[in-house]
């Protein structure tokens, strides 16, 4: 038998200046090394938009493409997510897997993140009038 393979990680971070919206998209299995340079990354990103003005950017965050992760990281992500130094105002997740969701929503207890199977329908949700609570 044969181990699975282990993806490596990945990420993007595609910044909307003018609407203060930020698209994430993560892929694959995270380290916590991983996780440091993502977080580095994001603030630079925020300190370049001016985020903190507003309580911070409308996010997206898309991990379809993302690996189950392990205690430790889903543990860092937590504490990632609890940094105010990074906070949107309102943060939406796209996955389809359920393992995942569930991880995610233990990560991100709250938050008052929103997890979804459809990025439009995330996206929708973050530009809704009531878009102006932190998350």
């Amino acid at each position: 038998m044969q181990d699975a393979p282990v993806t490596i990680a990945g990420f993007s971070i595609d910044p909307d200046v003018a609407r203060e919206f930020i698209r994430i998209r993560l892929s694959g299995f995270f380290s916590v090394d991983d996780i440091e340079r993502f977080e580095a990354e994001l603030l630079r990103v925020h300190q370049r938009m001016g985020c903190g003005r507003k309580g911070g950017p409308l996010t997206v965050t898309d991990v379809t493409g993302m690996s189950i992760q392990s205690q430790d990281v889903v543990s860092r992500w937590g504490k990632f997510l609890a940094n105010p130094a990074h906070r949107s105002r309102r943060l939406a997740f796209v996955t389809g897997s359920t393992l995942a969701r569930m991880q995610l929503e233990r990560a991100s207890a709250g938050r008052g993140a929103r997890v979804f199977t459809d990025a439009a329908e995330a996206e929708a949700w973050l530009f809704a009038d009531d878009a102006s609570r932190p998350a």
